[in-house]
């Protein structure tokens, strides 16, 4: 019973858990998205954050009470709180930004007062478009470059790493503002359409375990207690850590022999996805 994917509270919890826990009440939810750019889920309302979600993420909401939404993550199952103005109607997303960061401006001008900035993964629902601007259903113009379909996915998680190259250390951070290590894998794994839990720990159930002697190839994981980096190629990852407090490339040895001094331990597991 991991309360990171248990949708139950002491006043509610989800109807799907009916004979598996006691509540005073069980809801079926109410569908919801993220109404802004990103959004702290809080491990308790007020409370230190969880992780993070995107504009347009689906969410059920289970309850709200003084301002706050107890909701779970459609993407991953994850349950937490959100301030309840951080919601948005439920209207499914055409397009997503492919891009490490956009602006939604005005109108269909570059040189219009920009309205939102957006990170790499938020969801829009677009309803027109301009020679060189997709529309919102708000009235927000984004470029069209900076937009995929919202079937359109990259191949490659190593790839989509690395455009998150330099992105400042952030724990329980899932954004290009900001991310840690089980962020910049999920990440990479969602933008591919790959499904990915949020922490590393539940990670390492992803893809198929590789023995100690394998040759490292691109996209593999490697994990420590607590950590996970994925690989460019045979001798080198790219991780969000703190000893460089960014998203940063770094020799696979060297990063064994670091982790391993600094009291982290060895290598727990090896994952090709």
């Amino acid at each position: 019973m991991d309360r990171r994917l248990i949708p139950a509270n002491e006043h509610v919890a989800a109807d799907f858990l009916r004979g598996q826990v006691e509540a005073p009440a069980f809801s079926k939810g109410e569908p919801r998205r993220i109404g802004v750019p990103f959004a702290d889920l809080c491990r308790s309302p007020a409370g230190a954050r969880d992780r993070q979600l995107l504009l347009g993420d689906a969410v059920t909401v289970y309850e709200f009470r003084d301002r706050w939404a107890f909701v779970r993550a459609d993407k991953d199952g994850y349950v937490g709180y959100l301030p309840e103005n951080t919601l948005g109607a439920w209207e499914a997303p055409t397009h997503w930004v492919a891009v490490p960061g956009s602006h939604a401006y005005a109108s269909a001008d570059f040189k219009a007062t920009d309205r939102v900035s957006l990170v790499f993964g938020c969801s829009v629902r677009i309803v027109g478009e301009t020679k060189k601007f997709r529309e919102t259903a708000d009235g927000l113009h984004i470029p069209k470059p900076h937009l995929w379909p919202i079937g359109k996915r990259f191949a490659d998680p190593a790839t989509v790493a690395q455009l998150h190259f330099g992105v400042p250390y952030l724990w329980g951070g899932n954004t290009t503002r900001g991310i840690d290590c089980s962020g910049l894998v999920q990440a990479a794994c969602l933008a591919c359409g790959i499904e990915c839990p949020s922490d590393s720990d539940l990670q390492e159930a992803l893809g198929t375990a590789l023995p100690p002697d394998a040759d490292l190839q691109r996209g593999d994981l490697l994990f420590w207690q607590g950590h996970v980096a994925i690989c460019i190629d045979g001798d080198t990852l790219i991780h969000a850590n703190v000893h460089h407090m960014a998203v940063a490339y770094e020799p696979i040895e060297q990063a064994i022999r670091r982790i391993e001094a600094q009291g982290d331990g060895p290598v727990t597991a090896r994952r090709r996805l």
